[in-house]
């Protein structure tokens, strides 16, 4: 047992007068500071939690309201219109006692009253829908208000009781907008049916399902979150690996360190210094406009998570607290503490644990090397596996090991990474992020570290805890703790002093019967195959990026998307359902909507730029008009008005009540063959891009949702970087990654070219007055 190993302080020898008990000096310091540091991390845990409880409001403005209360007890004022006075005769007790106990009510009905007023003012989302650039009166009233009900300093969940909650959208405006999207993708014969089943669903159905839906958002913080955790990724029987965890890149230029141990241990400590904020609540919340918060609910499951699989469904667990990581390498399985005397292990304490890895040895187990295929492939012979073989004895203690550790550690064999010399480097780069070998992540682990012998790091994710922006803004941490605070010697080791006492990490112990090994072999085959299919192309646009597009005055996100509706067009020959993920984190408990980006605008527009009869100012007049749509579109989705989400939940409903509905059914079945989403920058304090250049991430992908599709995903970084990441299959005759790259390519230069064609003539125009006047 890995425990057995830490027990190594105390010895006793069994005499005729008794026992004789030696105590370890070293063990007992050991146990003295670990007291002390739970104690201290405690008690911080408990003031910051006062502190968010009590939000907007402070202690101190408690004390000040009893000072203030006891004194015009003293001067003969009293401020509560007798109310003391009434007390007092039915509560035989000293007005002092009364006073307080009335500031301390007042205290809290003013707290309720700024959380309330702050919920109402959080509500209006009139912000949102202004011009870019164009701030009214009103909004900046409405800011300045948002700002005196905020407080000062919050912390990381302070706000969490004053956000609204997720509305319910109408049913008709939910079914308006629905039609409107799916018009441009059917003929009138089709899209006349699905107005008759929309028309029927709304007049017979509708009503009943929208009740259970409005008292079910009365009664819960969100009336999607759970149902969108339970039904879309929880009860999935499939594979996750490919199908639902994505992945998030390291620096796209930069490499701190070529040691592959010293890099995981400055990257493993940045995270256990984020862990600690996390736990404590200190980290700023994220807010829009540098105001409006958002929720941070999702962070809490970061750390200590793991997917763990059932027959029917699956849960996931949260543990807090757990000291130790699981590290793989080359079929090992290895238990590394992270604490030592009531503190984390120093960079260069953790890089001596992981070079001690890199050098074992040992030879696996038998079955241990492919033991993680079975995160990798169907949920229920994982479910069924691990009750069977894993649910007692030294291989139940090995895999509790894994599922309550902080996180999940590869040690790979193989380098990675983005080298100009290569052009495929990139797409190998996110198919090992992605998928690996199918057996050296594991899947269910809330996010997978991996650790490259070139020194390049990469993160693999499961989807159903949270949404890629939760683990991206931990990631955007851990690289700027890395290499701005933490650094490296001259050597590239991680700088400070060893501590040579430490007890060596410890080989998780299985025995894994032949049985079970064919199992394992099963998953990891029917893995092999998703990851073997996955084509992936990674696309690095440096003609131009958000400054440039800015300047013709248009959002960086409607003119990607609206290229990537003409490269679509140009790659199929045909329109498709578009998914771009957007998110509703300015309500409680929010996650994610979907913005259906193929609209009759965009159509119009892309039918322009491949009609040779048009001309530029007919074509950059449909550009303006979609783009505008686009993005009251995403507005309307961020706001909560969005149409799949309900949709979705009404379908559910449905179920739950054996309601039949075509229209439901069709709505729910219809697939998504581009999959889009922009993989967004959160804490552009971190690092001065402008003064580093080669600090930028690279940013992360996803597999393809639909078999003949195309899953894109997209970063925006600084000015003059847009990098896209493609995904396919190859066994779709139909689709190309580095084809549809290349039609991204010249989709964007193309619409560039709109807007230079427009202000070159406006600088003929210019010459042409300016001549006039002079001539």
């Amino acid at each position: 047992m890995a425990e057995a190993h830490q027990a190594v302080g105390f010895q006793f020898t069994v005499r005729p007068d008794g026992v004789d008990l030696k105590l370890s000096q070293e063990v007992i310091k050991n146990i003295y500071l670990s007291g002390v540091t739970a104690w201290k991390k405690r008690a911080i845990q408990f003031k910051n939690g006062v502190l968010a409880g009590v939000y907007p409001a402070s202690p101190s403005s408690w004390l000040i309201v009893v000072i203030a209360m006891m004194s015009s007890l003293y001067i003969r004022i009293d401020p509560s219109l007798g109310m003391i006075e009434a007390i007092k005769e039915n509560l035989p007790h000293r007005s002092e006692k009364i006073a307080i106990l009335f500031a301390t009510g007042l205290w809290l009905f003013f707290i309720y009253l700024l959380r309330y007023t702050l919920k109402a003012l959080l509500s209006n989302h009139g912000w949102i829908f202004e011009s870019h650039g164009k701030m009214s009166t009103s909004t900046r009233v409405w800011l300045s208000l948002v700002k005196m009900f905020s407080g000062r300093r919050p912390l990381l969940y302070s706000f969490q009781a004053s956000l609204p909650r997720l509305p319910v959208p109408s049913v008709d405006d939910t079914i308006q907008r629905y039609l409107e999207s799916v018009r441009p993708l059917l003929n009138s014969d089709q899209y006349n049916q699905m107005e008759m089943l929309a028309n029927d669903f709304k007049d017979s159905k509708a009503a009943r399902l929208q009740r259970y839906l409005i008292l079910k958002s009365w009664w819960g913080t969100n009336y999607v979150s759970d149902w969108w955790e339970e039904y879309i990724y929880l009860r999935g029987r499939g594979p996750i690996m490919v199908n639902s965890n994505f992945y998030i890149m390291d620096l796209l230029y930069m490499t701190p360190t070529h040691r592959q141990a010293a890099r995981a241990g400055n990257v493993v400590h940045a995270m256990l210094q984020y862990r600690r904020k996390l736990e404590r609540g200190e980290h700023a919340p994220v807010t829009a406009l540098g105001t409006v918060p958002m929720c941070s609910t999702q962070m809490e499951r970061i750390f200590n998570t793991t997917r763990i699989p059932g027959i029917e469904t699956d849960i996931v667990q949260h543990l807090t607290d757990r000291k130790h990581l699981v590290v793989y390498h080359k079929g090992r399985f290895f238990q590394v503490w992270l604490y030592t005397g009531g503190r984390h292990l120093l960079p260069c304490e953790l890089e001596t644990q992981f070079q001690r890895i890199l050098n074992d040895t040992s030879e696996p187990q038998p079955g241990e090397l492919k033991l993680a295929a079975l995160t990798a492939g169907n949920r229920v012979p994982w479910a069924r596996a691990r009750i069977k073989y894993f649910g007692q004895g030294g291989n139940k203690v090995s895999l509790d090991t894994i599922e309550s550790a902080a996180f999940f550690l590869t040690l790979d064999d193989e380098r990675q990474g983005y080298d100009p010399a290569n052009t495929k480097s990139l797409d190998s780069y996110a198919k090992s992020l992605l998928h690996g070998k199918c057996y050296n992540r594991w899947f269910d682990k809330s996010f997978t570290l991996i650790s490259y012998p070139n020194g390049k790091m990469g993160v693999n994710a499961e989807h159903s805890w949270a949404d890629a922006p939760i683990v991206g803004h931990m990631w955007e941490y851990v690289l700027a703790t890395d290499c701005f605070h933490l650094g490296y010697t001259e050597e590239g080791h991680c700088k400070g002093d060893v501590n040579k006492g430490l007890p060596h990490p410890s080989r998780l112990q299985w025995k894994i019967p032949k049985e079970c090994q064919e199992v394992i072999e099963t998953s990891y085959l029917s893995a092999k195959q998703i990851a073997d299919d996955v084509d992936f192309h990674g696309l690095l646009f440096h003609e131009f990026g958000k400054g440039l597009i800015k300047k013709c005055r248009s959002s960086p996100d409607a003119f990607i998307q609206l290229a990537l509706q003409l490269a679509q067009f140009r790659d199929q020959g045909l329109f498709c359902l578009t998914y771009e993920s957007s998110m509703t984190r300015m309500f409680r408990d929010g996650r994610t909507e979907t913005v259906r980006s193929c609209t009759s605008e965009a159509v119009a527009f892309v039918r322009a730029m491949e009609d040779a009869g048009a001309t530029n100012a007919q074509r950059l007049a449909l550009f303006r008009k979609a783009a505008d749509k686009h993005q009251n579109m995403y507005r309307l989705a961020m706001t909560g008005s969005g149409i799949d989400r309900h949709l979705f939940c009404l379908y559910i409903v449905s179920k739950y009540l054996g309601i039949d509905s075509p229209f439901l059914k069709k709505v729910l079945s219809e697939p998504w063959k581009l999959s889009t989403s922009q993989t967004p920058q959160q804490q552009l304090n971190l690092v001065d891009i402008n003064k580093f250049p080669k600090y930028v991430g690279a940013g992360g992908g996803f597999g393809p949702v639909a078999d003949d599709g195309y899953g894109v995903s997209y970063i925006i970084v600084g000015e003059n970087l847009i990098t896209f990441h493609i995904s396919s299959k190859f066994s779709s005759p139909d689709t190309d990654s580095f084809r549809f790259g290349q039609h991204i390519c010249n989709a964007m230069l193309d619409i560039q070219a709109l807007f230079k064609t427009e202000n070159e003539k406006k600088t003929v125009e210019h010459c042409a007055v300016v001549c006039w006047m002079f001539r």
